[in-house]
């Protein structure tokens, strides 16, 4: 690897719950997290977002805004094996219900308790805190 990648989250809230998926691949695979993925050339983010939900679980959205950014670093010994730049998107739900594909093993919605139960990648916590900071406009 020889540069960072970016990559694109879709944080869809509704009724109290928020969209999640099981990965399917390295670096994440088996751990529940936003559905996402790169994004492509000419691609913003929030495109890329709203691309990779409905690639990864069928669900069709709107982007909203976006809600922050993480850096994904996952080093093996002295190597860089994953280097990856996130921007988290905040997705209003359209039209749909979650079904896995893509490079997603499973797809659900989960409430805040139904989180305790899985394995959740790192950064579901601090993106779902998130969602309760008012948007830059509001300052």
């Amino acid at each position: 690897m020889d540069r960072p990648k970016l990559g694109a989250l879709a944080v869809v809230p509704r009724n109290g719950e928020v969209l999640l998926v099981s990965r399917a691949r390295a670096p994440n695979r088996g751990l529940w997290g936003f559905p996402g993925g790169h994004v492509e050339l000419g691609e913003t983010g929030l495109e890329a977002a709203v691309r990779e939900l409905r690639e990864e679980t069928g669900v069709e959205a709107r982007a909203l805004r976006y809600l922050g950014n993480l850096d994904l670093i996952v080093r093996e010994g002295d190597r860089i094996a994953h280097h990856y730049m996130l921007v988290a998107v905040l997705c209003e739900w359209v039209a749909g219900e979650p079904v896995a594909a893509d490079d997603a093993e499973d797809a659900r919605w989960v409430s805040a308790a139904g989180m305790a139960g899985l394995a959740l990648t790192p950064n579901v916590a601090r993106v779902v805190d998130w969602l309760d900071r008012p948007a830059f406009g509001a300052y």
